[in-house]
């Protein structure tokens, strides 16, 4: 009975919790019995841990203790410049989720808070909104997740939960909405994902599909729902339709993919034409069009049914709508600080649609990484450490990255 106790705790996986249990059954506590179970449970202890996935091998990894200052990088200033600087977290509630950050994506986002390009940065902040880590506390009311679960964090952490957008799970259109970073929140401000871990109410956090690398996930919780929302809401998606992706940057990558998953034939719109062979060769689109040829926009128009327009920098969308067949659609998803150029007369004469998009809800953040899963999609990426962020930074305001920079937290960070 004692051998067949010990071959079950082994067995189920429970000989850390049922190793006292069954010792304790002995009435000779100094026997060589029992020393020699402790050696041989403590050696299968051992095997099992060893073999385990990552969320056995997480549980007892050390608990981040929110009393406790973290590392992370802040801008302090216009500057932008970013360098180590410490605060707490707050306790994992009950519905909370405590993340051990292990990578976070770099999004052009960042560089405009921390310039204040957008005018309502609050200094210090903390940037980062494409994290992925691991599970290390969970609340008592959360069941979704466990201890060793990989998890993303995406835009934002906290909205109303009450209103008609939350209702249906569009949370990105929350009038209460909390972005991941630089937002007022129960007297202080969130903090990003330049940092050791972070605490997330459950509702705001997704998982990770097993098979998509971390890394080159990362970009995903931005950019990429970011340019999937959109083609799924305004039908974006029918297979054989020619889609125009305008801009190859951290989001055009990403929509060259979805476009081919979602069976579309994709031509990439950008005023680089040493990007060509990239885009086809690399990115798979079918085909380039160079903005600053008059010749090929010219051959080029009335040909799109769509286009997706990523460019973050300030530029006229007339030549875009030349593009677009009758009822075409041009969906601005990019962020330029300055207005665009606009004449409604293409508008009119073509029955055509301007759309704009935010990044998408929870729901659909979690069915877009299903679909990356399913269909091996993620960004491209250079791998940095947190030391070299404002190298990267200013190689992102020079569009110098191919075409997404991610942190390596969890090596880097705490080597600081």
């Amino acid at each position: 009975m004692f051998a067949r106790s010990i071959l079950f705790s082994i067995k189920d996986g429970s000989c850390r919790r049922n190793k006292f249990m069954v010792i304790h059954r002995c009435r000779q506590p100094s026997s060589p019995v029992i020393s020699l179970m402790e050696t041989a449970l403590s050696t299968l202890h051992f095997i099992h841990t060893k073999n385990n996935s990552s969320r056995d091998r997480w549980r007892n990894h050390p608990k981040p203790n929110s009393h406790s200052k973290l590392l992370v990088w802040a801008a302090r200033d216009t500057s932008g410049t970013l360098s180590p600087f410490h605060f707490s977290r707050r306790e994992n509630g009950d519905d909370d989720v405590s993340v051990k950050i292990l990578y976070c994506g770099v999004c052009h986002s960042d560089l405009h808070t921390l310039k204040n390009d957008w005018g309502f940065t609050t200094y210090p902040v903390v940037p980062g909104h494409e994290i992925v880590g691991v599970v290390t506390k969970v609340g008592i009311n959360v069941k979704k997740f466990r201890v060793g679960d990989n998890v993303g964090v995406g835009v934002i952490v906290e909205s109303c939960q009450t209103c008609e957008n939350c209702n249906q799970d569009l949370e990105q259109y929350c009038p209460k909405l909390v972005f991941t970073y630089n937002s007022p929140y129960k007297g202080t401000r969130t903090h990003g994902g330049y940092s050791d871990f972070v605490v997330v109410h459950q509702r705001y956090v997704v998982q990770f599909p097993d098979n998509l690398p971390l890394d080159a996930g990362a970009p995903l919780l931005c950019a990429g729902i970011t340019v999937y929302s959109p083609m799924k809401y305004y039908g974006m998606t029918e297979p054989g339709k020619h889609l125009g992706v305008a801009g190859l940057g951290g989001l055009g990558h990403v929509a060259i993919k979805f476009g081919k998953a979602f069976g579309l034939k994709v031509t990439v719109i950008s005023t680089s034409p040493n990007k060509e062979t990239e885009a086809i060769d690399k990115l798979g689109a079918d085909s380039f069009l160079v903005s600053k040829d008059p010749e090929k926009m010219k051959a080029a128009m009335g040909t799109m049914d769509y286009i997706i327009d990523t460019i973050s920098a300030a530029h006229s969308l007339m030549p875009l709508l030349g593009l677009l067949k009758l009822n075409g659609k041009l969906v601005t998803v990019g962020l330029p600080s300055k207005p665009l150029e606009l004449s409604v007369f293409p508008l009119v004469a073509g029955r055509k649609l301007i759309g704009g998009s935010n990044f998408g809800g929870l729901k659909e953040t979690q069915e877009m990484l299903d679909f990356c899963g399913k269909h091996n999609i993620t960004a491209d990426i250079e791998l940095i450490r947190m030391d070299e962020i404002n190298t990267a930074m200013e190689r992102l305001h020079k569009a110098d990255v191919k075409y997404r920079f991610v942190i390596d937290v969890a090596n880097s960070l705490s080597s600081l």
